[in-house]
């Protein structure tokens, strides 16, 4: 108890500095779990794209360096150093060419993973190689340039936008190695690698605030651009895309999905009535409740004016029916004049109604809310009507 107490105060004065954001999505800052799925997407997609990027310019720098390897170290520390390049220029290319998954947090890793990991060892052969040389003068200071990969390698997390834990994971590798290449030459100047891994620990420390950063302006961007900024939902483009992710992910393990399609009653009306600012309010109240009395997971979308639509996965047609009666117990606020603001509902269900996709769907859900108005409104159509008169 204590323990998520403190949680949500550091979360909220996170919040209070990071005006735009709120106590959860700062949270997001900090581990990837609760991302929404629209988040994990397009962040997984930044992060690959940046990962080919960066593989596709060390493919083809990598090995250029060797020429300046000739020029400078004998032929017996050159050579070693050149087929080391050349393997991970070769390593760097197969990168690229490798289809890493969006939709997977074990490829998105395992895609940065391999970024950093092929550098990594190029570090610990070359520490290794030059190490066992008599180097002088321009020979030596050009040999220990090679100590300064990983703190490239750390420089370089700054250009992806991760959480502080990701960011952690993939940094101690990185900081770990020149105690692995002291290891493995038996370096005992404790006091340089004492600097070296603070220095290593400093720029760390930017890098994750660089990438913290990206992350937070990619989570306000996003949400700005999902959400409908009167009613809070999710805008209808938004909606399409959580929807055909929910569908795939329905199918792929064979559970149910169901889809409501709402639209208020006599919601023209309350316009004509009392104005539309009047009317802008009921909207407010309707989707307030709405989603003050859903479950966790349920997605609802603003389709378009007094529509929307509720994704609700992993859920049956009965399950969605029940879910919305209690919704409609509670009710959906009231109109201007005092009169309860009531709604036609059409529920479908992905494998009661059989359906090939999500549009065939939504399809599905709207003539069903047809059915509802045309039957009275205020009622849920789903296999079969039901008044809630």
């Amino acid at each position: 108890m204590l323990q998520a107490t403190l949680a949500r105060l550091w979360r909220r004065a996170w919040s209070l500095i990071l005006i735009e954001m709120t106590a959860e999505e700062v949270g997001w800052l900090f581990w990837p779990g609760g991302h929404l799925s629209l988040l994990s997407k397009r962040r997984a997609g930044v992060i690959l794209t940046r990962v080919r990027l960066v593989a596709g310019l060390f493919a083809v720098l990598t090995p250029l360096w060797i020429v300046v390897d000739m020029a400078v170290f004998p032929a017996a520390v050159w050579q070693g150093l050149a087929s080391a390049r050349v393997i991970a220029s070769l390593a760097f290319g197969g990168i690229v060419l490798t289809r890493w998954s969006i939709d997977s947090y074990k490829s998105l890793y395992g895609a940065l993973g391999a970024l950093l990991a092929v550098p990594s060892a190029f570090f610990l052969f070359s520490y290794a190689h030059i190490a066992s040389f008599e180097l002088h003068g321009f020979q030596k200071a050009m040999g220990s340039g090679y100590t300064f990969l990983p703190f490239v390698m750390l420089a370089g997390l700054s250009i992806f936008p991760l959480t502080l834990v990701e960011c952690a994971a993939f940094a101690v590798p990185m900081v770990a190695m020149p105690l692995v290449g002291a290891a493995m030459t038996g370096e005992t100047d404790y006091a340089s690698l004492g600097v070296t891994v603070w220095l290593l620990l400093l720029i760390v420390s930017v890098s994750a605030l660089a990438g913290l950063s990206q992350l937070a302006f990619m989570i306000v961007f996003i949400r700005e651009a999902i959400r409908d900024s009167m009613t809070g939902c999710f805008t209808r483009n938004s909606g399409e895309e959580l929807l055909d992710l929910q569908f795939i992910l329905s199918a792929r393990i064979h559970a149910p999905l169901s889809l409501a399609f709402i639209d208020l009653d006599h919601f023209k009306h309350i316009n004509d009535s009392f104005g539309h600012e009047a009317g802008d309010q009921v909207l407010r109240n309707a989707t307030l409740q709405l989603r003050r009395h859903l479950r966790a997971g349920d997605i609802l979308a603003r389709w378009g004016g007094e529509e929307f639509v509720l994704i609700m996965p992993n859920a049956t047609m009965q399950q969605a029916r029940q879910g919305l009666l209690r919704v409609y117990e509670l009710g959906l606020g009231a109109a201007p004049d005092g009169a309860p603001v009531t709604a036609s509902i059409g529920v479908a269900e992905r494998l009661e109604d059989n359906a090939r996709d999500w549009n065939e769907l939504v399809e599905i859900a709207d003539e069903r809310m047809y059915q509802a108005k045309q039957a009275g409104r205020n009622r849920v159509v789903g296999a079969e009507a039901l008044a809630l008169d």
